[in-house]
């Protein structure tokens, strides 16, 4: 009797809402918390504390999942969240940006008060689809709501006007003088046994209208409004009886000359009202902090504190371990596991290639899954039929045309082209010259390369994989190690006999010691 030959889980039904499901979860959303896993232990914790946090990631390391994630926790405990997607305001002038911001801070809480602030917990098709949970705490008194509410709508009618207006305005004051003249006579008349006197008074005026012409600026209109703001943010807490949060996502996505002004009023508006501040931003994309009199911003270590959200492959083996854990969340999903799916040499090539980013991880599996089964279909089964090393090297190979995208997106167009232009030098450094993976970067270079540098890791074109690494032939020389990304050299750009430094392995940290490796 012939033997009958088992369906793999790449060829199955399964394996197209599998990939569906991948596809739905590489963009966060309110309903994705559920896939929410920490990159680290206790960041969930950390960033539910009154304590104002600047959430660091790459594209895609979960900022946002994060957000969405604490957003979720904290309303079941009744906390007024107030979640502001900033990407909305790219490229808006300032102070326009910040007014547009404010008044979406405003409508975000008047959405939270007036939903979840209020819902009994019996309203299950509220609680449930967007939370999976009943809240933990009572609902808030609708009536201190309602006033609330009332004196947000004001304001934010006050500010919509002060939007459409120009930046400055040309305005008169005026007032009225009058000035009073007053003229008096007096006469007697002396009769026997009578005496008569009299008077006549008369008075007069002038008046006439002042001008003063002066300008109104919008920032100046914002800066008088600081403590209405500051009264409004305390009234939040003190109406739920609890400390509420504002998250602005994607700081980056701000015009750079003005994120330090933006991140500086919601610090003055939001400071001593047990409001707490959580941004999420790229690092190397973002200025936070001016120093100056007075400084602008907030600075990292007296005003906010930082979560760095980044799984890089420096940490390879943790790294490694994070983005399967996330993987085989799906997986138990469509009830299946991680080895039905990946081979052994494929986990490693996929963490090397997502750069130890979740959102990419999840994408390249994905492909991956087409790639393999297009292999299968032409009968090549020679790799298995499971997804292969090489089919992740061809699905990675399709990612750079997102990345590139990516890469416009979050870039101006005065840097772009010195971000580009280094990273053609990178890419020809190591494909033409020393046909290898990797490069070296001083650690003491105060050039500005050695930042840009940081900004392409930041854009996932250069993963960083070592810190602390020495030469065998350059003493006291420091040098930090970066990985060329993989969609650099393989799919369509496939480059053959490239030297793949293994870094994770000891013999691949004693070949990082190269000197010809130092990028110059």
């Amino acid at each position: 009797m012939p033997k009958i030959k088992r369906e793999s889980f790449i060829e199955s039904e399964r394996a197209d809402h599998f990939a569906a499901t991948l596809e739905e979860a590489t963009r966060s959303t309110e309903e994705g918390v559920k896939y929410f896993i920490e990159p680290a232990k206790g960041t969930l914790s950390r960033g539910k504390t009154r304590r104002h946090h600047f959430i660091f990631g790459r594209r895609g390391s979960g900022k946002s999942s994060l957000l969405n994630k604490l957003r979720a926790e904290l309303t079941l405990d009744r906390m007024p969240v107030a979640y502001i997607d900033l990407e909305t305001f790219k490229g808006h002038s300032y102070p326009d940006v910040l007014i547009s911001i404010i008044i979406k801070t405003l409508d975000s809480y008047s959405e939270w008060f007036s939903t979840a602030g209020v819902y009994p917990a019996s309203k299950q098709s509220f609680w449930k689809k967007l939370f999976g949970a009943k809240p933990r705490e009572k609902s808030i008194d609708s009536r201190k709501v309602d006033a609330l509410l009332k004196r947000v709508t004001q304001m934010r009618a006050e500010l919509a006007h002060l939007l459409t207006e120009p930046e400055e305005v040309a305005r008169v004051r005026k007032s009225r003088q009058t000035k009073e003249r007053s003229a008096d006579g007096k006469g007697s008349v002396e009769l026997p046994q009578l005496h008569l006197e009299g008077g006549v008074s008369r008075s007069s005026g002038t008046e006439k209208e002042i001008s003063d012409n002066y300008s109104s600026k919008k920032i100046e209109t914002l800066h008088r409004r600081i403590i209405d703001f500051k009264q409004l943010f305390a009234d939040l807490s003190s109406v739920s009886g609890k400390q509420s949060y504002l998250f602005l996502d994607d700081l980056y996505h701000i015009r750079s000359d003005h994120q330090a002004e933006v991140v500086d009023y919601f610090h003055r508006i939001t400071k001593g009202t047990n409001t707490w501040l959580k941004i999420g931003t790229i690092k190397h994309r973002t200025q936070w902090y001016f120093f100056g009199q007075p400084p602008i911003g907030m600075k990292l270590g007296d005003d906010a504190d930082e979560i760095d959200l980044d799984v890089t492959l420096e940490k390879y083996d943790l790294t490694k371990e994070f983005l399967i854990k996330v993987l085989d969340q799906f997986c138990r999903e469509h009830d299946s596991r991680v080895a039905d799916i990946l081979s052994d040499g494929a986990r490693d090539r996929l963490v090397l290639a997502s750069g130890g980013v979740a959102r990419d991880f999840l994408s390249i599996v994905r492909r991956s899954i087409d790639v393999t089964r297009q292999r299968l279909a032409g009968n090549d089964r020679f790799r298995g039929d499971r997804i292969s090393a090489e089919d992740v090297n061809k699905a990675a190979g399709e990612l750079d045309g997102f990345k590139r995208e990516d890469f416009r997106r979050d870039t101006s167009d005065d840097d772009s082209q010195s971000l580009n232009d280094l990273f053609e030098d990178v890419k020809k450094f190591c494909i033409e010259k020393v046909n290898c993976n990797c490069i070296l970067v001083n650690k003491e270079t105060k050039t500005d390369s050695a930042g840009m540098i940081k900004e392409l890791v930041d854009l996932k074109f250069l993963p960083h994989v070592r810190s602390r690494v020495t030469t065998r032939d350059k003493a006291g020389q420091i040098y930090d190690a970066y990985m060329l990304d993989i969609s650099q050299y393989s799919g369509e750009r496939k480059r053959r006999n490239l030297d793949m430094i293994e870094f994770w392995h000891k013999d691949g940290e004693n070949q990082l010691r190269r000197s010809s490796l130092v990028f110059t």
